[in-house]
């Protein structure tokens, strides 16, 4: 299993290793021991399934507030997704940046992105299913987002906004700038 730390800091790309044959595969997609040497302590309470049918679906951009933050371990199963992370720490010297990778059934890889971030995704294909382990339950009183295009984070969708498939919730959801300081980088 390979881990990446990415540009941003916290943000992590894993690579788990397939070992395959004429029947198939297998592979490790999580070890505790070895992902808490990069991650630092972390307890994952509940999985999360989702499909989306049509290419183009964007779901983000995602976090719950304190005190039920989410770190979340994203992978798909089914299909191509670009996964997006933002940094929403107050005070942390990457701010408002993002981060996008692409996940998919093919790459096998996984983002590991800690409370203190937005998350979203837009479907590269269609009938893509992700799998996302994460750190809180869920809870609808916390539940918070930010608009999926906030030009002030500039995230380059590989989707025509006209063409976007988009919850009314995320369509409609408020800028960065209007949500205040929801979390507190802490420097490592």
């Amino acid at each position: 299993m390979k881990i990446t730390p990415l540009s941003i800091p916290g943000l992590l790309l894993i690579e788990p290793t397939r070992i395959g044959d004429h029947r198939g595969f297998f592979s490790e997609t999580f070890r505790a021991d070895l992902f808490e040497a990069a991650a630092g302590p972390v307890r994952f309470v509940q999985d999360n399934h989702s499909l989306s049918a049509a290419r183009g679906t964007i779901r983000g951009l995602h976090y719950q507030k304190n005190p039920r933050a989410q770190g979340k371990l994203v992978r798909v199963v089914r299909g191509a997704i670009f996964d997006v992370a933002v940094d929403i720490r107050g005070g942390s010297p990457t701010y408002g940046r993002h981060e996008a990778v692409e996940l998919s059934a093919e790459n096998w890889r996984q983002l590991w992105i800690p409370a203190g971030f937005l998350h979203g995704f837009c479907t590269l294909t269609e009938n893509a299913e992700v799998i996302y382990k994460v750190t809180d339950y869920y809870s609808r009183e916390h539940d918070a987002g930010v608009r999926w295009n906030d030009p002030d984070i500039g995230i380059p969708w590989p989707v025509a906004e006209a063409e976007a498939q988009l919850s009314e919730k995320d369509r409609t959801a408020p800028l960065l700038r209007e949500i205040g300081t929801q979390f507190t980088y802490a420097s490592a």
